[in-house]
């Protein structure tokens, strides 16, 4: 069950690989994001200490949630993976150029999940190319659904 997309990441960059990853999260944290009160699009994760953690994930606060934690919206968290997922991770973006994005946000079996994404960066032509791409489908698409009627 998707809870927050991504759909900026798919534009600006070409998406090699995915990896589903664990998130380390308090439990207001956890209400919030099941409400669907989760924001992802100006997000991204940083090698920290040969761990990664995803910043800039806004996660807003329910106003039922307990009074005595203070909940901090833009908190790094860190991301839960294997050991041998994250060193391969770590040698592709200090070598080969890529970076790393948060593709969305789920739920599996009770757990928060973060698809992360394995990317490298368009350049503007290429933007251009996906948009005219997306456009041209569209205007098939719809050719197609008139015919039809």
């Amino acid at each position: 069950m998707s809870i927050a997309d991504n759909k900026k990441a798919f534009f600006d960059y070409f998406i090699e690989d995915r990896y589903e990853a664990g998130l380390v999260l308090e439990g207001w944290e956890v209400k919030a994001i099941r409400e669907g009160r989760v924001q992802i699009k100006e997000a991204y994760v940083l090698v920290r200490n040969g761990e990664l953690y995803l910043f800039g994930a806004h996660v807003s606060a329910l106003t039922t949630t307990s009074t005595f934690s203070h909940p901090e919206a833009l908190r790094s968290r860190k991301l839960l993976l294997h050991r041998a997922e994250i060193d391969k991770l770590i040698g592709k973006v200090e070598r080969a150029g890529f970076t790393l994005v948060p593709l969305n946000l789920h739920m599996k079996k009770g757990r928060v999940k973060c698809e992360i994404g394995l990317a490298k960066g368009k350049k503007q032509h290429d933007k251009r190319a996906t948009e005219k791409d997306r456009d041209a489908k569209r205007e098939v698409n719809q050719a197609m659904k008139t015919n039809r009627r």
